[in-house]
């Protein structure tokens, strides 16, 4: 319930309570230097701020101290009084004290009025008293260390990479603050310090997408007093990019799935755009103008301070205040349009590459709705001619498998049950959708066939209603070309029909590449790591067995009982459910743009930072 689940954003959520309470010292002003150590077991962690030290004297009321309290007691947090803090991220009260239920081990050390004190806690529970281990401490500041608790925990390893993303992030938005990260598992050491804010971290947020800007000077807000209990800090820059990035936070925490800050700022844009076109007529006549025509390509971070934020869940992911919406689309807007009306050029210049989107949009509509007509439920004679479908017309027990080769579909259609489950070979190798228009991926006679057979449409008009089968299972070889097949299928489909992903509808087939008999037992294994446990576990029982083993080259080597037997059998096979997680959204869009986009200089930068970590190269 506070941190979201029990797998890696669960984990790290942990981290991001305890950082979230070091921030805060700093966004008030009572703290500039964070330290954040990843211990070298590489399940542990420490945060350190300079900030005026958790309090340590008796509580009024519980009697003991005020440190044990927030960190065994929900919403005893010194949060709740609004002397303590002017904004906060972390108002509910309840991370400290969750963080350490969740944690087998948690130690705290805190430096304050010329004392060093600390006291240790076993899941939640404090095992020693509180203890002044020094009389005499130069300056104030909190430190926490944790370590998860591994019986509770999907697992308790850190991702080192993850987590300095995320404290750049925090130096963007504090300006003032510095964090230092030290990786203890790889020896590492980096240091976070952007002096020039949000406006540094746009300018970062296009470089590393790739983007280029329709206008060179972004418009930048930085409101420096409160109005109403809140102010914001904005920034925003249209580009050629082919969709929008707006990042928000309020009080610097991540609010990934928006809330009324974020439509506010998304009001603001429209409203002020529109009336500038309106103003100066630039509108063409018959062309109608939407509001995501007008935020293509735009590049936007809202920032937004509040005394009294009200969060959608622990996980702070959205804000719910229905007042902020007005206010921030009211504020942002008339400073945005006076931007435009003083710089025409920049204006001009947003104006063209709106109506350039409006147009690009109708076109697009025109063809998926042509794809859509060609793909209706009700015209099965459409249906692409190498689709061996199912006689089922239930999509909740249909399936189709999206096969490699027309050998590797020879088989598998001998092997399914012709009930459930379709099949449909590719020929080769798809389009790569990440660098291809529309038009270009329905031209693709392989890529029609998946939307055709589908059934759904794509784009703005997928209807998954209309969807025909609830399994879509990618089934290639177990080799680099087979994953290259399934990676630009997954393209394909997260940038035209993400929503089958999201829904859980998209699932990789884990075909077996070696086939291993051992006193008179068959085992399937997945891949060289998965040959070496079987035999290993093999050999551990009788040393002495004789083990004969086979490597398949492709699928349409196998028999096809020997394809049912391993890959189609829903009783025997095994999936991979293709999943977005909330907290993975920038990295997977950050990845696809990178490993499939048209700028090569990213991948060469990936190669060039991985070269050593790869042994045995299947070219």
């Amino acid at each position: 319930m506070y941190i979201g689940g029990t797998g890696k954003p669960g984990l790290h959520h942990l981290l991001w309570e305890i950082l979230d309470n070091a921030v805060d010292e700093a966004t008030n002003g009572y703290a500039s230097q964070i330290d954040v150590i990843l211990h070298k077991d590489g399940r542990s962690m420490t945060v350190t701020d300079n900030g005026r030290g958790i309090p340590v004297d008796k509580h009024p009321t519980k009697k003991i101290p005020t440190l044990e309290v927030i960190l065994t007691t929900l919403h005893a947090g010194a949060k709740f009084d609004n002397t303590s803090y002017v904004t906060s991220g972390g108002l509910h009260g309840v991370g400290a004290s969750v963080v350490n239920a969740l944690s087998e081990s948690l130690v705290a050390t805190i430096k304050r009025d010329g004392a060093t004190w600390e006291q240790h806690y076993e899941r939640g529970n404090p095992v020693t008293k509180l203890t002044k281990i020094s009389r005499s401490s130069r300056g104030s500041g909190t430190t926490i260390f944790f370590r998860p608790d591994a019986d509770i925990f999907e697992t308790v390893e850190f991702d080192a990479e993850w987590i300095a993303e995320n404290l750049e992030i925090k130096t963007y938005l504090n300006g003032s603050l510095r964090i230092l990260f030290r990786n203890e598992v790889t020896g590492s050491r980096q240091e976070f310090h952007h002096e020039g804010g949000i406006e540094e971290f746009q300018a970062h947020q296009i470089e590393s997408a790739g983007a280029r800007p329709v206008h060179l000077d972004p418009f930048v807000l930085i409101q420096d007093e409160m109005i109403g209990g809140a102010r914001v800090e904005v920034t925003i820059q249209w580009t050629e990019a082919p969709r929008e990035t707006i990042h928000s936070f309020v009080n610097g925490i991540p609010t990934r799935d928006g809330g009324t800050h974020e439509a506010g700022f998304k009001d603001a844009i429209r409203n002020a755009v529109k009336s500038y076109m309106d103003t100066h007529d630039l509108l063409p006549r018959k062309l109608d103008i939407s509001a995501d025509d007008i935020r293509e390509g735009v590049f936007g971070i809202i920032n937004l301070f509040m005394v009294d934020p009200q969060f959608q869940g622990q996980t702070k992911e959205k804000l719910n205040n229905p007042e902020i919406k007005s206010m921030i689309s009211g504020s942002i807007r008339i400073e945005l349009e006076q931007f435009l009306n003083q710089h025409p050029t920049t204006g001009e210049a947003i104006a063209t590459r709106v109506i350039q989107s409006a147009k690009a949009r109708l076109a697009s509509r025109a063809a998926a709705n042509s794809v859509r007509r060609k793909t209706s439920l009700s015209h099965r004679l459409n249906l692409p001619g190498k689709l061996s479908d199912c006689s089922s017309t239930n999509p909740e027990e249909s399936e189709i498998f999206i096969v490699e080769g027309d050998s590797a579909g020879g088989s598998a259609k001998q092997g399914r049950d012709r009930v459930t489950q379709a099949i449909l070979p590719l020929r080769g190798k798809v389009l790569n959708a990440e660098q291809a228009t529309l038009k270009k991926v329905m031209d693709n006679k392989e890529l029609s066939n998946v939307v055709q057979a589908l059934g759904c449409g794509l784009g703005e008009n997928l209807d998954l209603k209309k969807l025909r089968y609830h399994k879509v299972i990618l089934l290639m070889d177990a080799d680099s070309d087979g994953h290259h097949i399934s990676t630009l299928l997954l393209t394909f489909f997260y940038r035209y029909m993400k929503a089958m992903i999201e829904e859980g509808y998209v699932f990789i087939a884990q075909p077996p590449l070696f086939r291993i008999d051992a006193a008179k037992q068959t085992y399937w294994a997945l891949d060289e790591a998965d040959r070496e446990r079987i035999i290993s576990k093999i050999k551990r029982k009788n040393k002495n067995t004789k083990i004969e083993m086979q490597r398949f080259k492709g699928l349409g080597e196998m028999m096809p009982a020997t394809l049912k037997a391993t890959t189609l059998d829903p009783d025997k096979r095994r999936l991979l459910q293709i999943s977005i997680p909330d907290s993975d959204r920038l990295i997977t869009e950050r990845t696809i743009s990178d490993l499939m986009g048209k700028d090569a200089s990213a991948r060469f930068d990936f190669i060039m930072k991985h070269v050593n970590e790869v042994e045995d190269l299947d070219v």
